[in-house]
């Protein structure tokens, strides 16, 4: 394997990636699987997916991720910034988030806004666009809990633009940048969902180098992309649709995105997410394994060799 041509960011991939979007669901792996899986096809580190899928004992996790090599770049979880009555639930979920992560010595805690769409039936059950008011919450939200989450755990929260959120389009990730505490509050760059809400990662990238605190990699198939514009498609449909694709079949082109990472004075996690849900077993591991191989070739390094 080649040496890495970009030395500050390290690679690693998700649950999300073995179609893995429940704590549980008859129609996942179980998570001995995809670990398994995850170690065979040459990743080292990964995140954590949604609570609960893996241990959420620190030491049954420890132990899980030790026999196979393994090591934790973040926690993930969904969490409501627009509503106050919610604060509580939401900071409550996001400290067993981030003690489990602190407890694997990582850092960050990736944040995403609850969808206003039902993940599995894409019903509208939310507002679409948050006014005026509800972004003055928004920022006030996520700064308090940044901090306190930064303060009780030492992680840092990680707000990820995701599709069918109020946080997706190029518009919206700018407002909500520029509303929050750099402290305590980065961003997650989640290339295809940037992709998906018709932003521009290489301009995010250069006009908010220092917010980058963590990034996913994936990519949106343009053709459903055009459907999802056309048809006004949910993004649970747009998945079964296919639009999460492998690379180098997307947008935007990973090359590109490797080499505007590498050229920032920062230390980054890249993690593959290539949204599955649902999909049969045998499908996540050859998808995992040629897109680890197809990154390497990009000059993102995983392990050395294969298990």
């Amino acid at each position: 394997m080649p040496t890495s041509a970009a030395p500050n960011l390290r690679l690693g991939s998700a649950p999300d990636s073995w179609g893995v979007w429940f704590p549980e669901d008859d129609r996942q792996l179980p998570y001995a699987q995809f670990l398994d899986e995850l170690a065979s096809s040459g990743y080292e580190w990964l995140e954590l997916g949604p609570y609960g899928y893996l241990p959420t004992d620190p030491a049954v996790l420890a132990d899980e991720l030790a026999k196979r090599g393994l090591k934790v770049s973040g926690g993930t979880v969904f969490g409501n910034l627009h509503r106050p009555e919610q604060y509580e639930a939401t900071v409550d979920l996001v400290g067993k988030v981030a003690a489990l992560t602190a407890s694997q010595g990582a850092q960050h805690v990736v944040f995403i806004p609850p969808l206003f769409r039902d993940e599995k039936t894409d019903a509208v059950n939310d507002v679409v666009e948050w006014d005026a008011d509800q972004w003055k919450t928004v920022h006030a939200t996520a700064n308090r809990i940044g901090k306190r989450m930064f303060e009780e755990h030492g992680v840092q929260i990680a707000v990820h633009p995701h599709a069918d959120t109020q946080i997706c389009t190029q518009a919206q990730i700018e407002t909500f940048l520029d509303g929050t505490d750099s402290r305590y509050v980065s961003l997650c760059l989640d290339t295809g969902h940037v992709a998906y809400g018709g932003g521009d990662n290489l301009d995010l990238i250069a006009r908010y180098a220092e917010r980058i605190g963590y990034v996913h990699i994936k990519q949106m198939d343009p053709e459903i992309l055009r459907q999802v514009r056309d048809e006004r498609l949910g993004f649970g449909e747009a998945v079964k649709r296919g639009v999460c694709v492998e690379p180098p079949q997307g947008v935007p082109n990973p090359a590109d995105i490797v080499a505007a990472l590498s050229g920032l004075d920062a230390e980054l996690f890249v993690i593959v997410e290539q949204d599955l849900y649902p999909c049969e077993p045998d499908v996540p591991l050859p998808i995992a394994r040629r897109t680890r191989e197809y990154l390497n070739g990009c000059g993102l390094g995983a392990r050395h060799q294969q298990r």
